[in-house]
């Protein structure tokens, strides 16, 4: 744009946003769909632990293969097709992961196209931001769209429990996977109907000159600071993968019960929630990045060592809250939307994607070595990586672009 553009912001971005908030939420209930139930989905299916976290692992499988081209086909085709493909997907396999509940191999099969989904809906997140919102609100739109994970996570754990029925020495799942897949339907349906690409003049700068995906992949590659955050995202996510996947093995190693369980990963979820609606404002309104990723990153730092060593059920509690309260409110939504700001020119669905894909890989490492060493023993050694994570925080320097608009101000 040139410098005589004239920037305006439509109340319409708030549809844009809670559309976009429903279909993220609903993949999320998708992919967790098993973990808070690994007991009970274990007896259903006849299978060993590492078989149901597998349902889980999926996602973070898939992601490595369509990641970057669900990246391309949003820079290429734009919102309303990429983010409609991950819809579609969504509706489709959502219904049928319900139709088929009681088949492991169907199952896993519609586990696959849900993940498929996955990087359509979750790579867009700060372009959604970008073409909808002011570069002063964009970090909290990243912050409320990522919100939309959490509320999946939040349901899914303390909802899925709830919604399984006892047969006598079995379960039965028909009814909680077809009540997600009806729910799967009507989020894609809504989106359909009310997302749109662009508002009809631009809410703030974007930039004309972007580059296209094998430059952009080029010039992320050579920036040290999208290195530094590659490596951040790929332990702080990877951990909270893991530990989401198995968290229900955790606390059964503790003695707690699926409904404890539940709500150990529920807390940290809701805690992630505040801290998503708390931190990314202020983060926009000082107009700095930098500390607030210092800060999710040592602060959240001692509620993992509590999951890890504590055995009281309220101290563990306490312990998931801290730990949501900093890594997910705002160790992500601020971190995707400095690595949008650092990337440029590079398209944000790509940086967001190569961000997300380094979590789904060390997820994958991660989940399995929780498997191989035992769960107590990798918690152990996720602390000893997040301690890594605190020190690329402070070596980090501040977004140039978001450092640019406060010279302007």
């Amino acid at each position: 744009m040139n410098a005589t553009t004239e920037y305006r912001v439509y109340g319409y971005r708030w549809v844009v946003l809670l559309v976009y908030f429903l279909i993220n939420m609903i993949i999320q209930m998708q992919w967790l769909t098993f973990a808070p139930i690994a007991r009970e989905a274990r007896i259903v299916y006849s299978a060993t632990p590492l078989q149901i976290d597998l349902l889980s692992m999926i996602f973070m499988g898939v992601f490595l293969v369509v990641c970057i081209p669900a990246s391309y086909i949003l820079d290429k085709y734009g919102l309303r097709v990429g983010v409609g493909i991950g819809a579609v997907l969504t509706g489709v396999f959502g219904l049928m992961k319900g139709i088929f509940a009681g088949s492991y191999a169907m199952v896993a099969i519609s586990q696959v196209g849900l993940a498929v989904a996955q990087p359509f809906i979750m790579n867009s997140v700060t372009k959604v931001a970008v073409h909808w919102f002011p570069i002063n609100e964009r970090a909290t739109a990243v912050g409320v769209a990522t919100l939309a994970q959490f509320a999946g996570m939040i349901a899914v754990n303390i909802a899925t429990p709830l919604l399984i029925t006892r047969v006598g020495e079995t379960y039965d799942l028909h009814g909680m996977l077809m009540t997600y897949g009806i729910i799967s339907v009507a989020g894609a349906l809504l989106l359909l109907l009310f997302l749109r690409e662009y508002p009809p003049t631009p809410a703030g700068p974007e930039g004309e000159d972007r580059l296209l995906t094998t430059e952009g992949l080029k010039h992320i590659f050579r920036h040290r600071d999208m290195l530094l955050m590659i490596l951040l995202f790929f332990i702080g996510l990877g951990v909270f993968n893991a530990v989401a996947t198995c968290i229900d093995q955790i606390s059964e190693i503790k003695g707690f019960n699926i409904e404890q369980s539940g709500m150990i990963m529920g807390l940290m979820l809701i805690s992630g929630i505040v801290g998503a609606l708390v931190l990314p404002p202020i983060s926009d309104k000082l107009r700095r990045r930098k500390p607030f990723l210092i800060i999710s990153m040592a602060c959240m730092l001692p509620g993992l060592v509590g999951l890890t060593v504590l055995g009281s059920y309220p101290l563990v509690l306490v312990s998931a809250g801290l730990m949501g309260f900093f890594l997910l409110g705002a160790g992500a939504p601020v971190g995707f939307q400095y690595c949008a700001e650092v990337s440029y020119p590079a398209p944000e669905s790509l940086s967001q994607g190569i961000i997300l894909l380094a979590g789904q890989i060390s997820g994958i490492i991660f989940i399995v070595g929780m498997n191989l060493l035992g769960m107590m023993t990798a918690l152990f050694v996720f602390i000893g990586m997040m301690v890594v994570n605190v020190i690329i925080s402070i070596v980090l320097k501040e977004s140039p672009r978001i450092l640019s608009q406060d010279q302007k101000a």
